[in-house]
């Protein structure tokens, strides 16, 4: 029997036949991988209750033709309980589980640094520190930046050119004047200073801006990202905007 061991959070789970159900849980060395475990949608199962959606677990699975089975499952955080009673944080969450879904594309590819953002960014959530959709959006430029999306800041995306005008999806970020397409966003300098405080982790700054500014913020960010994964996230309805 080919066992190993793998700490991760649980990005989702869906049923399967009348008693087990697939997991899909982000791990820290194994990268993204789907395990049955059997039986835990029967009353009363421990088991199953360790093995929702938010949970950071530690695991032993059995290594399976198409799917592994998870044998054991032991919490280390239930990030999930802090999150259900606050509707922001909750849904920010939700929507951090899908983006790590969709940007691990394949199973069983290591990903520490996406393993780490995620974990990094529920705990943020958790501690409520920060406004929630700024920790979303903090997450979402960080975890596109490790994939290798980085949208282009402090320069033209183009032409590197300083002289920023305006926000371009399709180019990569902002843009001189020069390089503008047609239908490019024109933010508020303070949006793309925030967009920059949120990438290097400066809390001081981001906390400080207006309201405007974030609102303006996440939909430039939400665009951008699913833009890159040429699809929407479902989540991102429900998040709550300032």
């Amino acid at each position: 029997m080919n066992l190993y061991r793998d700490e991760g959070i649980v990005l989702r789970t869906q049923k399967l036949g009348e008693a087990d159900r697939i997991v899909t849980v982000l791990t820290k060395r194994t990268g993204k991988v789907r395990g049955v475990a059997k039986g835990v949608r029967r009353t009363k199962s421990r088991f199953g209750a360790r093995l929702e959606p938010f949970t950071h677990v530690d695991l032993q699975l059995h290594t399976g033709r198409s799917l592994d089975v998870i044998t054991q499952a032991e919490t280390l955080r239930p990030y999930g309980e802090g999150l259900v009673s606050d509707y922001p944080r909750y849904t920010a969450g939700t929507a951090m589980l899908e983006t790590a879904d969709r940007l691990t594309v394949g199973e069983k590819e290591p990903a520490l640094r996406q393993f780490l953002l995620l974990l990094g960014g529920l705990r943020t959530l958790v501690e409520g520190g920060h406004e929630a959709r700024l920790v979303l959006d903090a997450y979402f430029l960080r975890s596109l930046a490790v994939a290798g999306y980085a949208p282009a800041l402090e320069s033209c995306a183009r032409c590197s050119t300083p002289a920023i005008r305006a926000f371009a999806i399709a180019a990569g970020g902002v843009v001189c004047g020069g390089c503008r397409p047609p239908g490019a966003a024109v933010p508020a300098a303070e949006t793309i200073g925030l967009m920059i405080a949120l990438t290097r982790g400066d809390w001081a700054s981001a906390d400080a801006s207006e309201s405007r500014h974030r609102a303006e913020c996440s939909g430039l960010v939400a665009a951008y990202l699913q833009w890159h994964l040429e699809h929407g996230i479902r989540s991102l309805r429900h998040v709550e905007r300032v």
